[in-house]
C-alpha cells in the first residue's frame, strides 16, 4: 500500500531510518514533519509512519506538535519508530496514548537503537559498535517490512517496567524545561562564524552576534547545533569538549539544513 514517513531529526539516526523503512516497503515517500507543519498538505496514503528520535525518554515536542496537528486518519495504517540510544523506556506507549487522545491509533510501535548523539553523557560509541547497531537496524525493518506492508497491528514496543516508571516520571519533570535548556549551550575560538548552526537547528533558536552563535530559549535538545558544527567549536558546559561528535554517516548535512 502507499505510505507516507514522516521524521523529526538532529543528526540523521531519524532520517536514516526513515530512508531505510520507505526502501523496505517501496511505494512510500519521505518527509520532515517540521516542513510537513508549514502548510499542512494533505496525507492521501493508505499507511503513515512516524520516524522520530526518543528525548528524555520520551516523545520529542515536535512531535508533539505533528500529531497535534494530523488530521483524524480513521482508515489509516500508522505506525513508529522510535530512535534511542539503548533506553526506549516508555515512548512508543506515550506516543499511543497521545494519538488515542485525537482519535488516531497506533498500530505498530517499534524500538530502533541506534548510536547515541547525546553527547554530555558522551560520545557515540566505538566505530565497530556503531555499525553493529546500524546492521542491527537494517535487520529489525527488514523483518518488520511484511507485517507492515499488510497492515498487521503489533504490540508496542516498550521497556522494562521500572525504566517505564523511574524515566517517565523524570521526563514529567523536566519536560517543560527542555526549551531554556540551552543555556548551557556555547561555543569557543574555533568558531568562524559559518552560520551553520543557525541553518541546521529545527526550532530556528539559534541566531549569530557578534560573530558568536546565540541560542533564544526555544531549544529542543536535538544537538543539531553541536554535531554538525564543522570545526566543533560548539560545546555543552565543560564536558563536551573531549567527546566525539556524531551524525549518521549516510547523512550529509545537506539533509538535515533547514533553508
Amino acid at each position: 500500500m502507499k505510505g507516507s514517513i514522516f521524521y523529526y531529526t538532529g543528526t540523521g539516526n531519524s532520517l536514516w531510518v526513515a530512508r531505510r523503512v520507505a526502501e523496505a516497503l517501496g511505494d512510500s515517500t519521505v518527509h520532515s514533519m517540521p516542513e510537513w507543519l508549514l502548510n499542512r498538505p494533505p496525507i492521501d496514503a493508505e499507511s503513515v509512519g512516524l520516524v522520530f528520535p526518543v528525548y528524555i525518554w520520551g516523545v520529542p515536542a515536535p512531535v508533539m506538535r505533528f500529531i497535534a496537528a494530523l488530521p483524524v486518519l480513521h482508515d489509516r495504517y500508522i505506525f513508529a519508530f522510535a530512535t534511542n540510544g539503548g533506553q526506549v523506556s516508555n515512548t512508543l506507549v506515550q506516543l499511543k496514548d497521545l494519538m488515542a487522545g485525537r482519535g488516531l491509533t497506533l498500530c505498530a510501535g517499534v524500538d530502533i537503537t541506534m548510536p547515541s548523539n547525546y553527547i554530555p553523557w558522551g560520545g557515540p560509541g566505538p566505530k565497530h559498535i556503531q555499525q553493529q547497531r546500524f546492521q542491527a537496524a537494517r535487520a529489525k525493518i527488514a523483518a518488520l517490512a511484511q507485517g507492515l506492508k499488510q497492515g498487521r497491528e503489533t504490540p508496542i514496543e516498550k521497556g522494562p517496567l521500572w525504566q517505564r516508571i523511574v524515566f517517565t516520571a523524570f521526563n514529567k519533570a523536566a519536560f517543560k524545561h527542555v526549551p531554556r535548556m540551552d543555556a548551557k549551550f556555547w561555543a569557543d575560538d574555533k568558531c568562524t562564524n559559518c552560520g551553520i548552526c543557525t541553518r541546521v537547528c529545527p526550532a530556528k533558536n539559534i541566531t549569530i552576534s557578534q560573530g558568536k552563535p546565540l541560542w533564544h530559549h526555544r531549544c529542543e535538545q536535538c544537538f543539531a547545533c553541536l554535531q554538525w558544527c564543522p570545526t566543533e567549536a560548539i560545546q555543552y558546559g565543560k564536558r563536551t569538549v573531549r567527546f566525539e561528535r556524531y551524525h549518521h554517516p549516510e547523512i550529509v548535512l545537506k539533509d538535515v539544513l533547514k533553508d
